[in-house]
């Protein structure tokens, strides 16, 4: 079920892009690709020694332990022959010898070798039997010491393989991330309309730290688990064939199995993944908002909210377990019915002496250890069912393409290039398949001019300023700079040359400093006091604690909205920017402060053009031109007095705000 939250409908993805969300998630391996290697040639050799322990004790106990198991004849005519286990000693030993000699009631001389029944062994003293069985009882402290050594390599490579995938993955996880924060950071403020804030942290940290198991054990351990699964297979067609294909007939209920269970799972972590973003998303929207939410008294409706999005996430985590509960008990059945097998074929050949006592239990132990990777498989299917969940919504936004054409300029743009001319050509503009905003829009704005647009809430000026700096791309129509069009302008020399003060300015965490002259640019102590100067900021700074190292709280909460208003006029100019774009940039500041602020920007505007945004008209009266937007249009432009003489629009909007 899909909630009444989500933003926009995700795309709906099929089993046939697993494949292809593999082939593109490839890439990022490629540069670690020797690393990879080298982690499957260890997975190999790990492979190697895993499969030999079982062996190892096949041969202890078939050589040392209860060796020369053989046919005897019964010598009774019409019964069949039957299996007897005999212990064989060599006579050339004087040890073993002497102890033949002490039991010649027991033991059959045959040449230079003689045997003995093993039931008569019980008949003989320990102490002799010491004596007859040394040399096996090397055999067996020797075999003890390769088991013991091929364990300790196994941990040893186990180590190895691990510290190299770990590394491996985290720097994969890392590039993917960088990836995706650079890809976001590309995109047109029209994708982040679209898209909440937390659905963009789920993809850039959840969805992501989901492929981190996948990067670091699935795919490795998947070698691993198929060569163990091949390996184990030839060893017991190798011991015996006719047992190894009888014990195997449980593997096609296995793949049926296998299959069903990673479609299932997939579609489970498929709403998983999108039940968490919603979460993130409303869980977002209620801290950013949190004094609404307590001003409104909303803390119960967003406690339902958020009950909801919550259970249909336990639904979607619960759908996931019951996949799990029936699939992993399968697999366990599946291995119960695989050794019950062979303990009754393997059992029966062991009596009639088609097959030694080690090789069955060797068998056992294989077939044990054949179940565990497949019980792994099973579990990698479900880490890669839950990666691959998140992959296609990654790549969802990796190929979004929202971003703003770029015509291939006639003239590239020189560092040294100014705005000369700001023009607009019949512009037309709406966001999507709305209503327009604006509606053939023409004026050329010259350097050093300064431009101030008024008019009613809604009338377009922010729409003017989105396009100018190319939030967004008219409709129709063309915007020029130095009678060039801005699409053949990159965007970043643009916004280089372009410094916008917004009624609400956006402060980042971190000091003064790095908000006004940004982390990365180094400016003199002298340059940085003529800033401060310029925007007015000085008297803010010395009050502060720290000056202008003072640390600011997330969105500079700690200072008031005048002060953070000061600070992001002190950006602007520090940008040296050509054209600086006020919109209502005096709105949250009080009339003194205010009057400070148009003093310090007239200083200015002989050297850069000024564009100001303003629903209080004192703010435009000193401009060089106003240009009066309503619904769309320009409908007047002249300075001040001359459209106060007009009577017109203008004029009642001045007797309005009296």
């Amino acid at each position: 079920m899909r909630s009444e939250y989500s933003h926009y409908s995700e795309d709906k993805l099929n089993r046939r892009y697993d494949l292809k969300l593999l082939g593109r998630l490839l890439p990022l391996a490629g540069k670690y690709k020797l690393l990879f290697f080298g982690a499957v040639f260890l997975v190999m050799l790990i492979t190697l020694l895993d499969i030999s322990l079982p062996y190892a004790t096949k041969i202890a106990i078939d050589r040392y332990i209860v060796p020369n198991v053989g046919l005897i004849e019964s010598g009774i005519k019409g019964e069949k022959n039957k299996a007897s286990g005999f212990y064989r000693t060599d006579m050339a030993d004087p040890s073993a010898a002497s102890v033949v000699r002490k039991y010649p009631d027991l033991f059959i001389v045959e040449g230079k070798s003689a045997r003995v029944p093993y039931e008569k062994l019980t008949e003989i003293e320990s102490g002799d039997i010491a004596l007859l069985r040394e040399k096996d009882l090397r055999g067996v402290a020797l075999m003890a010491g390769v088991i013991i050594l091929i364990v300790i390599f196994v941990f040893a490579l186990n180590f190895l393989q691990v510290m190299i995938m770990e590394y491996t993955g985290q720097m994969m996880m890392h590039d993917l991330r960088m990836k995706l924060f650079i890809h976001i950071q590309g995109l047109s403020v029209a994708f982040f309309t679209k898209n909440p804030v937390g659905r963009l942290v789920t993809r850039t940290t959840n969805d992501i730290q989901n492929m981190h198991e996948m990067f670091t054990s699935v795919i490795t351990f998947m070698f691993k688990d198929l060569f163990l699964l091949i390996g184990i297979t030839i060893v017991l067609l190798s011991i015996n064939t006719r047992l190894a294909l009888i014990t195997l007939t449980v593997l096609p209920v296995l793949v049926v199995i296998v299959i069903k269970f990673s479609g299932v799972a997939r579609e489970a972590f498929r709403e998983i993944r999108i039940k968490i973003a919603e979460i993130n998303s409303r869980f977002s929207e209620t801290i950013e908002g949190i004094r609404i939410v307590q001003l409104f008294r909303q803390e119960s409706k967003n406690y339902q909210d958020l009950k909801k999005l919550n259970y249909e996430y336990y639904l979607a985590g619960m759908r996931q377990v019951k996949v799990f509960a029936i699939f992993m008990p399968l697999i366990e059945l599946m291995g119960t019915v695989a050794v019950a097998l062979i303990i009754f074929y393997g059992g029966s050949g062991v009596l009639d002496g088609a097959i030694s006592l080690g090789s069955l239990v060797a068998f056992i132990f294989y077939m044990r250890m054949f179940f565990r990777p497949i019980r792994d498989i099973a579990e990698k299917i479900n880490i890669m069912q839950n990666a691959l969940a998140s992959a296609e919504r990654i790549f969802l936004i990796l190929d979004k393409t929202d971003t703003l054409s770029e015509k291939v300029p006639v003239e590239p743009v020189t560092k040294s290039e100014k705005i000369e001319t700001l023009t607009f050509q019949e512009v037309f503009f709406s966001y999507g398949k709305g209503k327009r905003i604006l509606n053939n829009i023409s004026f050329t704005i010259q350097k050093g001019e300064a431009v101030a647009i008024v008019g009613p809430t809604g009338a377009g000026k922010t729409s003017l300023i989105n396009l100018i700096i190319r939030f967004y791309d008219p409709v129709s129509g063309k915007i020029m700079i130095n009678n060039r069009d801005i699409r053949s302008w990159p965007v970043a020399d643009v916004r280089k040359r372009v410094a916008l003060v917004t009624q609400d300015p956006f402060l980042f965490s971190g000091s003064i400093r790095e908000n006004i002259v940004g982390a990365d640019r180094d400016i003199s102590e002298r340059e940085l006091a003529k800033i401060l100067d310029a925007s007015n900021s000085r008297s803010l700074v010395d009050h502060l604690p720290g000056g202008v190292d003072t640390i600011l709280s997330e969105r500079g909460g700690s200072i008031s909205s005048g002060e953070r208003q000061l600070v992001s006029i002190a950006r602007a100019l520090a940008s040296d920017p050509d054209l600086i774009i006020l919109d209502e940039a005096t709105s949250y500041v009080d009339s003194d402060t205010e009057l400070k602020i148009q003093y310090a920007m007239e200083r200015l505007l002989s050297q850069r053009t000024t564009l100001i945004i303003a629903h209080r008209l004192s703010t435009a009266r000193k401009a060089d031109r106003i240009m009066v937007l309503n619904q769309g249009e320009i409908v007047e432009t002249g300075s001040h007095d001359e459209l106060l003489d007009k009577k017109g629009f203008y004029y009642r909007l001045n007797q309005l705000q009296g």
